[in-house]
């Protein structure tokens, strides 16, 4: 019962968070379009009014003009929205589903005996830990060097840096499946700061001195800026790192750091291209389709470098089985009782009699019949199976499960 309510768990937090995550990401996009298209005012009253620029666009059969004040209205309006829950709701409900699906079972989803051999306890610690120093040390260097002459591109090498040592430390500290998404939950929190310890205190600020009569410091609204900008390249980042989590080539691979800082390279060029090519309508700036070329180029690469080796060599090696190696049968199809060799000394720890995890037992022939199709994409098309693979299923094995399940997943005599 503990699985299947954690089941539940885990699918009702996830619908929440992908909920909120679309709100704030389409909330942060639509506000960096908006940026890059407004266009000096042509209304004399507008101007008067201080505007600094202005979008006419249609949508949904009706024309919007939204306008923005360089530094302040003239009169603040009864009624003002504000952009924040979005970010919270996402950063809260993205936390309670790393608690559920990582932190809670923290011995099975979160370590990796091959690479850190630590207690549960340890191994929360530290991946909290990733959280807080990232955010410590890029706040550091936003307010170090984000003002300087050529501050951004400063920061944004550093940042770079510091993220490509987290994934670094990540992928050899965790389970890899547990690192890709502990990183992008890393920049995620650092995303979500970013709204709670600048941008909206920032504009409190603005408000309350607009309130008080006072002259507005333009600083806040620069600021608030730079962290919003940050977060939009941010962005494609985050959404590799958690859809990674369902392709096990990723974070399988022997390099799976490197994987990680390439792809995530490739999304932030790629968000490069999309945040200035407004501006390259409007003539503010050259064609940025070279940053998407090299997003592009990037991923081509990684896709290259990482295919896999055919597995023609290891489609008749016999299978090391509890009672020995078990080899292939002559016609090159493998009978249940090989497949059940390696689904005892490989499976049955998690989903046998004594455990069954997601309600699974393996160690009955109707149950391997009932679920040979979730069996073959997990283990054989996935590789998602045994987690982490703390068995140590081998790819003979994995080529053994395949052809049974093509042969028709015989598990009579």
């Amino acid at each position: 019962m503990e699985s299947y309510f954690l089941d539940w768990a885990n699918l009702l937090l996830r619908w929440v968070h992908v909920i909120t995550a679309i709100a704030w990401i389409g909330s942060s996009f639509y506000f960096v379009f908006l940026d890059s298209s407004l266009t000096p005012p042509e209304d004399e009253d507008l101007k008067k009014q201080g505007v600094s620029g202005e979008l006419w666009a249609v949508h949904g059969g009706g024309f919007y003009h939204p306008v923005k004040f360089a530094v302040s209205p003239p009169k603040l309006p009864g009624h003002l929205h504000w952009f924040f829950w979005e970010s919270y709701s996402t950063w809260i409900s993205g936390f309670a589903l790393f608690t559920v699906s990582y932190l809670y079972s923290a011995s099975t989803y979160l370590i990796d005996k091959s690479r850190m051999d630590w207690a549960p306890a340890t191994a929360i610690v530290v991946a909290l830990a990733f959280f807080v120093v990232f955010w410590l040390l890029y706040d550091a260097i936003c307010r170090i060097f984000g003002q300087r002459k050529n501050g951004d591109a400063i920061v944004g090498a550093l940042v770079f840096v510091l993220v490509c040592i987290a994934s670094w430390l990540a992928c050899h500290w965790f389970a890899g499946r547990a690192a890709f998404l502990l990183v992008g939950a890393m920049i995620a929190t650092a995303m979500s700061a970013n709204v709670f310890f600048w941008i909206i205190p920032g504009q409190r600020t603005v408000i309350a001195q607009i309130k008080a009569g006072e002259p507005v410091d333009p600083i806040h609204g620069k600021r608030g800026k730079q962290r919003s900008v940050h977060n939009t390249y941010f962005t494609l980042p985050v959404l590799f790192a958690m859809l990674s989590n369902h392709y096990s080539f990723t974070w399988s691979h022997p390099q799976n750091w490197l994987v990680l800082i390439l792809m995530m390279f490739a999304g932030a060029a790629i968000r490069q291209f999309f945040v200035m090519r407004h501006g390259y309508k409007l003539g503010r700036n050259g064609n940025p389709l070279p940053y998407a070329l090299v997003g592009v180029a990037v991923i081509v690469g990684a896709i290259v470098w990482m295919r896999p080796a055919p597995l023609a060599a290891v489609s008749g090696a016999p299978i090391s089985g509890a009672a020995g190696a078990i080899p292939a049968s002559a016609s090159g199809q493998n009978d249940y009782k090989s497949v059940q060799a390696v689904l005892e000394q490989r499976c049955y720890l998690c989903h046998g009699e004594a455990v069954q995890m997601k309600n699974l037992r393996l160690d009955s022939s109707d149950s391997v019949k009932q679920h040979a199709q979730a069996i073959y994409q997990q283990v054989v098309v996935q590789k998602l199976m045994p987690m982490n693979n703390a068995t140590q299923i081998t790819d003979a094995e994995r080529a053994l499960i395949g052809r049974w399940f093509e042969a028709g997943a015989p598990t009579g005599p």
